[in-house]
């Protein structure tokens, strides 16, 4: 815990930029969550994933994030577990995959997850793909069913928060209009990828929205003008990505099992982009873009 006396010598350092890596967003039920997170997509089960844990929590993150289609929560429950930390200091979010649609097997999905990961609770539990129109003549019922079990696990104590992965406005409207707006939506947004639409709808309704792959897969670390401003900053290329995410009021889950670079993608908070050349890195055409949401046709 960062005591009050610091945190006012940091405040005169800084000014209006002071917000560490501590930092929060409201949810909409009142609790915090992280703004900036430690992702955990394609690091192998077991011991990588407990180390890359382990060292994320010790350089600061408390935003851990897995899901159920990593296949590594074993070994996140592991690093969770061995990083010397009391549970209730950590946030810990997981999803449920496409194939566990439907209210009976979220709930099995849940519990299994559960067990491989250790813990007697979720932070966050997401739908990770929404059933989409394009794919399932029963899309509205199959998301339902799945947002009726995750409401059936808030209620219960078991989630603290729930949420969504991936869902545009026309598939997170049947959610909202079943009488629980969904606390979270995690989708693909960086420089060159914004999905505008989707994030002012959400923010608009009180939703936080996640960015995953915020560096674009690594994709956008050569765009020239992100390196201009990296340089113009005194930055890294991911520096400048993680902070215009900031700037759009958007949680960033970075991953990286590099010492230097789990360092670096928390120190954001001393630096911020000016109004021009944020509008600058809005404007960049189509770059770094993955094409997931094409393959499992969300949109």
């Amino acid at each position: 815990m960062i005591d009050l006396v610091t945190m006012i010598l940091v405040s005169l350092e800084y000014g209006s930029l002071v917000m560490d890596h501590f930092a929060t967003y409201p949810l909409l039920n009142g609790l915090t969550i992280p703004r900036v997170g430690f992702g955990t997509s394609q690091i192998a089960d077991g011991e990588p994933t407990a180390e890359a844990v382990i060292a994320a929590v010790k350089a600061g993150y408390r935003l851990i994030d897995t899901a159920a289609r990593y296949n590594n929560e074993t070994g996140v429950g592991m690093g969770i577990r061995a990083c010397g930390l009391d549970r209730s200091e950590l946030f810990v979010t997981s999803k449920v995959w496409g194939t566990e649609r439907g209210y009976e097997k979220t709930m099995v999905s849940f519990e299994a997850s559960m067990d491989r990961l250790g813990l007697d609770y979720l932070d966050l539990f997401l739908i990770h793909w929404p059933a989409c129109e394009s794919k399932y003549t029963d899309w509205k019922e199959q998301n339902l069913g799945s947002w009726r079990a995750l409401k059936e696990l808030y209620a219960a104590g078991r989630v603290k928060a729930i949420g969504v992965a991936n869902f545009m406005p026309k598939y997170l409207q049947p959610l909202m209009d079943d009488g629980m707006v969904p606390m979270v939506n995690q989708i693909e947004f960086h420089p060159g990828y914004m999905q505008k639409e989707c994030v002012d709808f959400c923010q608009a309704n009180g939703i936080v929205v996640e960015a995953w792959s915020p560096l674009g897969r690594r994709r956008v670390l050569d765009h020239p003008l992100l390196n201009e401003l990296a340089a113009k900053y005194e930055k890294s290329v991911a520096q400048v990505c993680l902070r215009w995410c900031l700037q759009h009021n958007v949680l960033a889950i970075p991953k990286t099992v590099n010492p230097e670079r789990l360092a670096q993608n928390l120190d954001l908070f001393g630096f911020e982009i000016t109004d021009v050349d944020m509008a600058r890195i809005d404007a960049m055409p189509e770059y770094g873009y993955s094409g997931i949401d094409r393959k499992f046709s969300a949109n």
